[in-house]
């Protein structure tokens, strides 16, 4: 079937011809600044980047000139106003000038200061615009052949300017373009900067900055626990952008290289290297700490991984199957079985399903076998440990119920009463909408229960409801 001639689309618009197009496109710019510097920038794309380059940078220009505040319904503007900078730089500067587009992107993510200066981006609409140039600066750097020296001063001199976060995980992007010398040097003057930490004042005159639970924090402590973080971050992203495994590691201190997740972070960069039986001393330095409580997932996970490169086959097994038991973590069941030969696979899925059925948080049992899935096993649990339903956990229990519908009607219905008596018996008078649309799934669902068991049939689930609840209007008028 063909479009009507009057429908909106290239074909039927280009039938209209360039001339009456153009015609159109300035009779909608006029009082449309946006569109005029759009047209503006095509139009100098005809003649090249060079064109197009001027005229961004003109733009950009006149936008760092500008000194007033921004009200709330000006700050999309403006940022789709800065993307159009951006998107006119990737497409029309860069392929042919990708040193001038490194340059303009670079001086558009520059003025990010002075622009969160004067709006409110709290929803972040400027803040992605900002985002997405440094991705794009990335992309480019390697092409731009830029001067190692020069970038590397650059880089750590937006890293110490970097108040607003614009320049956040600058150093990976521009790795490539860095390259070995770049990067050396580019570490020589981090491991300066952290050699001459900002002097501390002991007169009375400090400037407090914050009061926190350890009392005050002055001003120069400020500045040099900035400075520390700082100098700490960009060290760490050299590191890895030279595979140096060991140097990074040297970044943390023993207590530090003692907690469970640093140590993960630097047994994660060892197994990555080659180095699984590294990987597992340094993981060993933070077992006391695994044991004195908290939750480490990612400890466990590349204890696991290194387990398994380093040819302890069957430690890497076990450590998973224990890891289920504990949290019923499907993931780890997953890689658990995914490594059983045929067959073994069946039992050990039957086993674990058993278990889940028998484990003592009902709820967390009941999400993972609906998740698994295992629905049979699901209802079957839901019909034996039905006293333990709690109809406050909604978020579960409601798409549990709906998967049990067709096959499993009863253990549906089970689960959607705890829901309705919770909201009914609790007064939650928001959920009363909820809990009429649960009782309306209950009487479609009693014409397929034969038997309810040990359970109220629909009819005295009823007489029972009103009973109790027969005065809640918001309720049976839902």
């Amino acid at each position: 079937m063909m479009a009507s001639p009057k429908t909106l689309n290239a074909t039927n618009l280009s039938a209209l011809g360039a001339a009456r197009l153009a015609e159109l496109l300035l009779e909608l710019a006029q009082g449309d600044a946006a569109m005029k510097r759009r047209l503006r920038l095509e139009l100098a794309s005809q003649t090249g980047g060079t064109d197009v380059a001027a005229e961004i940078r003109k733009r950009l220009a006149s936008i760092a000139r500008s000194k007033s505040f921004l009200d709330w319904n000006k700050v999309r503007p403006l940022a789709q106003d800065l993307d159009t900078q951006r998107s006119a730089i990737m497409t029309h500067v860069a392929p042919a000038h990708p040193g001038e587009a490194f340059e303009l992107l670079w001086r558009l993510i520059d003025m990010a200061p002075a622009i969160y200066d004067r709006c409110d981006d709290s929803n972040g609409t400027v803040g992605s615009v900002f985002s997405q140039a440094l991705e794009d600066i990335g992309d480019i750097a390697p092409q731009a052949r830029l001067d190692p020296v020069r970038l590397a001063d650059r880089i750590h001199e937006a890293l110490c300017a970097n108040d607003y976060g614009q320049f956040d995980g600058l150093i990976p992007l521009m790795a490539e373009a860095l390259g070995t010398d770049g990067l050396t040097m580019l570490k020589a003057k981090f491991e300066e900067l952290a050699a001459r930490p900002p002097a501390i004042s002991d007169n009375d005159s400090r400037k407090v900055v914050a009061i926190g639970p350890r009392g005050a924090m002055f001003k120069d402590d400020y500045a040099a626990r900035h400075q520390a973080r700082l100098v700490h971050s960009a060290l760490a992203d050299i590191a890895d952008a030279m595979g140096d495994v060991d140097g990074y590691a040297a970044l943390h201190s023993e207590a530090d290289q003692a907690n469970p997740a640093i140590a993960a972070r630097i047994a994660e960069r060892l197994l990555a290297s080659g180095r699984p039986e590294d990987a597992l001393a340094a993981l060993m330095r933070a077992e006391v700490g695994m044991g004195v409580g908290g939750h480490w997932p990612e400890w466990q996970r590349v204890r696991i991984d290194a387990l398994e490169a380093s040819g302890r086959i069957g430690d890497a097994q076990h450590e998973r199957w224990q890891t289920f038991e504990r949290n019923l973590n499907k993931e780890y069941l997953k890689a658990f079985i995914k490594r059983l030969p045929d067959f073994d696979d069946i039992e050990a899925e039957s086993k674990a399903l058993a278990y889940a059925s028998r484990f003592p948080d009902f709820h967390q049992a009941l999400s993972f076998l609906v998740e698994w899935p295992a629905i049979d096993d699901a209802a079957r649990m839901i019909l034996a440990r039905h006293a333990e339903l709690n109809g406050d956990h909604y978020w579960l229990l409601g798409s549990a119920a709906e998967a049990m519908e067709q096959r499993h009607p009863l253990a549906a219905t089970l689960i959607l009463r705890a829901m309705i008596d919770f909201s009914l018996d609790k007064a939650r008078y928001k959920r009363y909408p909820h809990a009429a649309r649960h009782l309306q799934t209950c009487t479609h669902l009693d014409s397929k229960i034969y038997d309810y068991g040990e359970h109220a049939d629909h009819q005295s689930y009823m007489v029972g409801l009103k009973a109790r609840h027969g005065r809640k209007s918001g309720f049976w008028n839902a």
